[in-house]
């Protein structure tokens, strides 16, 4: 036993004599040997804390991230997040609520809930969305889940675009549930190629945009995989230009909300955004907030529906998930209510700019083209016969890219992703060119090499149509179309004047189709 449970030797034996057991380890008798069979031990061998403080200090130290300029993506990326966000969520009222079990004491958690259930649906096109999970990778393994409950199907379309890292999450959970995963490959552009739907397939899934940061289209899928589920896993900030999932009738709409609000903070904690159709409430897993009027008429919340474990009848509880990802899915109804949507657009298209400049001025280099045809957003796959270099290059310069190992689990080899964000200065986007000049199989013309100052790209050559056309969210423009930021928007992380925060009636809206 752990030395942290403060039970005697006596303590144990008494208790488990009272349930009639021989020794701790058959209290997980239940547990399937085959799922025992792959446990592994995590963490440190038992140690006094001096040495594990020292031990975890001397590791700290041994890590350069920090100091590292992160063009990093693969489903984690580093937006700016307004001071006003970490103002709202280190409040003590906030930081540290518990689960809003009496109604009458936890208004305040249940009114950012409903309004954080209601931008969710705003930015999807949904009809409703739970109270957040624990991340994206999760909120797609429990959709999958809810596709098999709904369909009966037990095939489940997976692209080879889906980021590695949540398709290892989700190949767990299929294994359990004795599912079957297929792979559905991508063409040149990097997009989806569907070819033939298995009879018992349960779920169709698409990452938008995907992997290799390309936009998918959505169009006709639904259509053509029938009753099965259209599971769309998106990039939040995506949603601020292009035509949210609803519009092409997505069953489910989850994914990774770490973009609103939240630090890289070395990989967490995160937030699963989950939005679905009304007509599978009671099949969603989580909780809801709901707005109501108490015996007086007064406008008041509640937890209106949770099919969890703990409140249901175990047999009819839709997932084991316990809670939701409360302060970080109040991070991101903070971000959300502060920006507005013209301020998310802004978000988007300032980081569609630079990235695009930045592929338009790499892609000028010998040795470095674009993976893909298809249109991006802000992420892009960069193919060069030297690959490892470059990235080594990088690093040494003082920049982060995701490394090559990830693109070859999705079968791109030679080659490596980067992704930009509104972050992004000019002198680092300099930066990035030099090193990989250096790098480049033949020497660049001196025309197309930054001036050393970290002037502007005013002379660089135009390579072609690198930025495709997509379908923009109704309402946008396109950025190539005039000046995508007008004198008349409002400075980054001012929302709308049409766009007020929480309780407005234009913008996010009023919730109405939160529960």
């Amino acid at each position: 036993m752990t030395p942290y449970i403060p039970h005697t030797k006596k303590d144990i034996e008494e208790m488990l004599a009272a349930v009639g057991l021989p020794d701790v380890e058959a209290l997980f008798s239940d547990i399937p040997e085959e799922i025992r069979r792959r446990f592994r031990p995590l963490g440190l061998p038992p140690r006094d804390e001096i040495w594990v403080s020292r031990y975890i200090t001397a590791l700290a130290e041994r890590s350069t991230g920090r100091t590292l300029i992160p063009f990093l993506g693969a489903g984690l990326y580093d937006h700016y997040v307004p001071p006003v966000v970490n103002h709202v969520i280190s409040r003590s009222e906030f930081y540290t609520a518990y689960t809003p079990y009496q109604a009458e004491i936890s208004q305040g958690t249940l009114t950012w809930m409903f309004e954080y259930q209601t931008m969710v649906c705003e930015l999807t096109g949904m009809e409703v969305a739970n109270a957040s999970m624990y991340d994206g990778a999760t909120a797609l393994a429990e959709a999958v889940y809810m596709a098999v409950r709904v369909t009966g199907g037990k095939t489940v379309l997976v692209p080879k675009s889906l980021n590695p890292q949540v398709r290892e999450v989700l190949s767990t959970y299929a294994w359990a549930a004795g599912l079957k995963i297929v792979d559905v490959p991508y063409n040149e552009a990097g997009q989806l190629f569907l070819r033939e739907i298995p009879e018992d397939t349960c779920a169709l899934i698409v990452q938008e945009p995907n992997f290799f940061g390309v936009v998918e289209d959505l169009s006709g899928l639904k259509e053509r995989i029938g009753k099965a589920f259209l599971i769309v896993y998106v990039n939040p900030i995506a949603l601020g230009v292009l035509e949210p999932p609803g519009k092409f009738g997505a069953d489910v709409v989850v994914g990774e909300g770490q973009v609103l609000g939240l630090p890289l903070s070395f990989g967490g904690p995160l937030l699963g955004i989950f939005a679905t159709k009304m007509e599978y409430l009671r099949r969603m897993p989580g909780r809801l907030s709901g707005r109501t009027v108490d015996a007086e008429g007064k406008e008041g919340y509640v937890m209106a529906f949770q099919t969890r474990e703990q409140h249901i009848r175990r047999e009819q509880a839709t997932s084991n998930i316990c809670t939701n990802s409360a302060l970080c899915a109040l991070a991101a109804t903070v971000y959300l209510a502060a920006l507005g949507p013209e301020g998310l657009r802004r978000v988007a298209l300032l980081s569609m700019e630079r990235a695009h400049e930045l592929a338009e001025r790499i892609f000028s280099l010998p040795g470095f083209r674009p993976a893909f045809s298809g249109p991006f957003l802000y992420e892009f796959v960069v193919r060069s016969s030297r690959a490892e270099a470059a990235v080594k290059k990088l690093r040494e310069v003082g920049i982060a890219v995701a490394a090559p190992s990830l693109l070859e689990k999705c079968g791109v080899k030679e080659a490596f992703l980067v992704a930009v964000t509104e972050k992004r200065t000019p002198e680092e986007l300099d930066l990035f060119v030099r090193a990989l000049s250096s790098c480049a199989s033949d020497p660049p013309h001196p025309h197309l090499l930054p001036p050393s100052g970290g002037e502007g790209t005013e002379n660089a050559p135009d390579t072609g149509a690198i930025f495709s056309p997509f379908r923009l969210r109704e309402g946008f423009s396109h950025p190539r179309d005039g000046d995508p930021f007008p004198d008349s928007s409002p400075p980054l992380g001012e929302p709308s004047p049409s766009s007020p925060l929480p309780h407005g009636g234009e913008g996010w809206g009023e919730g109405e189709r939160s529960f």
